[in-house]
């Protein structure tokens, strides 16, 4: 019998799905053991108990803020909150007004339906979830041409959570839609720490207090990252420790996954690497910058520029990203002799 091996994209598959469950398991499942996003917190609280008093669906809710800030878990934590079944779904998946149609048609009463990245969504479909989300029916049009007939459909009471991590691309129409509209914030290091304890507890190990610090520090203000890295330390420390999370494990795990001591990782540091020694600091523009560094133009900005943007290392003008002196300088670099950013 003769050994095939298996193909790789089955195995990195095999590897992402693995990884979604890891993080799966470390979310929150009610809004009391949501941690940060204070003000969000108070609001949500506020239209779900609301909404359970008078016994009825709570109004629509828009997310939006950059990756990793907990947009998924806090829709989850509303379809639990109100007792009702999570639909998830997403923007690029909802084509056409049929695709709505028919995951509309499938809801019951108080469910939630999630639409990540709901700004992509196309505009047939945005304009029949204008109807379905202000008065709970649909249009369904069976036929072509004059013969044509339009059916109306009428939808049990249901959510509609919407989360995007481009707020300005949401059509107003759609937007006004929503009874809650809701920013995710980057977390400071004091909730980090508290999420990784949480967490850690949760995957049976225990995180010394100096290492949570290390690892809050180091995690880009994100909890998706930090329980990302907390996984990567366990393994560290399986492996080549004695199974403490402390500190001698948690730095050689950041050393060899490539994570400085500003939160960097291999993708900012090619980002700022770019700017600075080809391209003189720049301007540069996004398509020409990730092609440098060997990513998606939408990989660059949605995922390395946000940070660096907010640490100071990059400045984005209408002629295209700059480097700023604290980009050199976190390389070893010496910036331009005046101080000033090139191009600026």
């Amino acid at each position: 019998m003769e050994d095939f091996e298996t193909p790789e994209r089955f195995v990195q598959a095999e590897a992402s799905e693995l990884e979604r469950a890891a993080e799966a398991a470390l979310r929150p499942t009610r809004l009391a053991e949501f941690v940060g996003q204070p003000k969000l917190r108070a609001q949500l609280d506020l239209v779900l108990t609301a909404a359970q008093q008078r016994g009825i669906a709570p109004d629509h809710v828009l997310l939006s803020g950059p990756p990793g800030l907990g947009k998924t878990t806090l829709a989850m934590i509303i379809a639990a909150e109100t007792g009702g079944v999570l639909r998830p779904t997403s923007g690029p998946a909802v084509q056409h007004a049929g695709d709505l149609a028919a995951i509309l048609s499938s809801l019951n009463e108080h469910d939630v339906l999630f639409i990540d990245e709901i700004h992509r969504l196309a505009r047939a479909a945005e304009e029949m979830l204008y109807l379905a989300m202000e008065d709970f029916r649909v249009d369904v049009v069976v036929g072509k041409g004059p013969g044509a007939t339009s059916i109306p459909l009428t939808l049990p009471r249901f959510t509609v959570v919407g989360a995007t991590t481009r707020a300005g691309l949401l059509p107003a129409p759609l937007r006004d839609r929503f009874g809650l509209t809701g920013h995710l914030e980057f977390y400071d290091e004091e909730d980090l720490r508290s999420v990784l304890t949480r967490s850690a507890r949760l995957l049976g190990a225990s995180l010394e207090a100096d290492a949570a610090a290390l690892l809050a520090a180091r995690s880009r203000g994100t909890p998706r990252i930090a329980n990302r890295l907390l996984r990567r330390v366990q393994d560290w420390a399986q492996v080549h420790g004695d199974g403490r999370l402390d500190t001698r494990a948690t730095q050689a795990a950041l050393e060899l996954f490539e994570v400085d001591d500003r939160g960097l990782d291999r993708l900012d540091r090619a980002v700022l690497e770019a700017l600075c020694e080809r391209f003189g600091g720049g301007p540069v523009g996004l398509t020409t910058l990730a092609v440098a560094v060997g990513e998606e133009a939408e990989t660059v900005e949605t995922v390395a520029e946000p940070f660096l943007v907010r640490e100071g290392f990059v400045v984005r003008s209408p002629r295209g990203r700059l480097a700023t002196p604290l980009a050199y300088h976190h390389l070893g670099l010496t910036p331009p002799a005046d101080g000033a950013i090139p191009g600026l």
